[in-house]
């Protein structure tokens, strides 16, 4: 099994080896700043308490304060917090915000427990972190299979527990108390804003690009259809249950309803069957991992035969396949520059939270894509100078950017 921690050390020392870091910087990103393992006592609704056990990884903060999501997931481990926590840090870095890198999760089933329960848990959760986070301190969000719903929960716990109104500290709230215009889907159209430059680069055209795309959750759903939108061809997708394909080209919204009445896209009419696996080795032109980290390893990584992937999910691509990958010329674009819509659009909701006035959907979606296109650009530039893949190069300027911010704080 791949330890999604080590996968991330292994990253940070091929970027630290081009660009010359400086030892003591390295050694600092080699841990995080703080860990918290907590345990959250739930009383279910049968009378029986259970007890729940929760993290948060909080990476570093030399660039502002922590951020990142509470995933509800029941193989969360420690591993994957930390590493999705350093990502988070690297991910900011990226597109030049001015935040750091945290993330929590709870050990849970989320589907085995009722409303009442699931409040309690979240309440609960909030209960033993409060004192580490804070607006300006460290700020969640959602994650895998935790919702906007779950986000208003923990900031009236949170409001409660300090006695005053603080909306920033958390964000992917509900807009009836504080959340941004676009935050929903602002991880599949900052990916969107990404693959239009990366198709660019490539010199296709969106109208003749055939797309698959693995996971078909709320990043996954909108990307393709906001892609279909642009004229892009969806032609298969899957959920954890299996896929669906059509060569020609699926319809997303007719999709979309078959998945809402029987919980799974597999079966769909006028389709043909394919699996996870599968998917990532169809002939399509562009392939996007949207599910969980590690789909794409040594094993699979030689039959590819996508030209771009473009990572929605976050650490789908191993170490050792990226060097096949980029061996085998297939540009991949990296987590941490083409699903950093989600993020960025959670610091447009700070920032709107703190100035307690809100922009249009339009404004959020004008500003998202100037940043993305930015980042684009700037990592590109990187891979460019260096001749290294996307990856490394969006590592190698964000860990300069960290690296920066270490240094200015005389912290090194």
């Amino acid at each position: 099994m791949n330890n999604p921690f080590a996968n991330a050390m292994t990253q940070l020392d091929k970027a630290a080896t081009i660009m010359k870091l400086d030892r003591s910087v390295h050694e600092i990103l080699r841990q995080p700043k703080r860990v918290l393992t907590v345990s959250i006592p739930v009383r279910m609704d049968d009378g029986s308490m259970k007890v729940f056990t929760g993290f948060r990884s909080q990476y570093t903060d030399a660039l502002g304060p922590f951020k990142g999501g509470i995933r509800y997931h029941w193989n969360v481990t420690l591993d994957e917090v930390k590493a999705l926590s350093f990502w988070m840090a690297l991910k900011c870095a990226t597109v030049g915000i001015p935040l750091g890198g945290g993330k929590g999760g709870i050990i849970v089933n989320p589907k085995e427990l009722s409303e009442g329960e699931l409040e309690r848990l979240s309440r609960g959760y909030i209960q033993k972190i409060y004192k580490y986070i804070g607006p300006t301190q460290d700020v969640p969000a959602p994650d895998v299979y935790t919702t906007p719903k779950i986000m208003a929960w923990m900031l009236d716990e949170y409001e409660k527990l300090v006695g005053e109104h603080a909306p920033g500290v958390i964000t992917g709230k509900p807009l009836s108390v504080g959340g941004s215009q676009g935050r929903g889907f602002s991880t599949a159209q900052g990916g969107v804003y990404v693959l239009r430059e990366a198709v660019k680069k490539k010199n296709m055209v969106p109208s003749e690009t055939s797309v698959a795309i693995q996971g078909f959750g709320n990043a996954g759903s909108f990307m393709a259809k906001i892609l279909a939108k642009e004229g892009y061809r969806i032609v298969a997708v899957t959920d954890s249950q299996g896929g669906a394909m059509n060569r020609s080209g699926l319809h997303i919204s007719e999709l979309e309803a078959y998945k809402r009445e029987r919980g799974t896209v597999l079966g769909a009419p006028a389709t043909e069957p394919i699996s996870n696996d599968d998917i990532l080795t169809l002939d399509a032109d562009v392939v996007v991992p949207a599910a969980l980290e590690n789909v794409i390893t040594a094993t699979n990584a030689p039959m590819i035969k996508a030209k771009i992937i473009l990572e929605l999910a976050n650490g789908p691509v191993t170490p050792e396949a990226d060097e096949i990958l980029h061996k085998n010329g297939v540009l991949f674009v990296p987590d941490i520059l083409s699903n950093a819509g989600g993020v960025t659009v959670s610091y447009f909701e700070q920032v709107q939270n703190a100035y307690n006035h809100y922009w249009t959907e339009e404004q959020v979606l004008k500003k998202l894509e100037a940043i993305m296109v930015a980042a684009f650009s700037a990592v590109w530039e990187t891979k460019e100078k260096h001749n290294i893949d996307m990856r490394t190069a969006a590592f190698v300027l964000a860990v300069g950017r960290i690296a920066e911010g270490l240094l200015a704080r005389g912290l090194v």
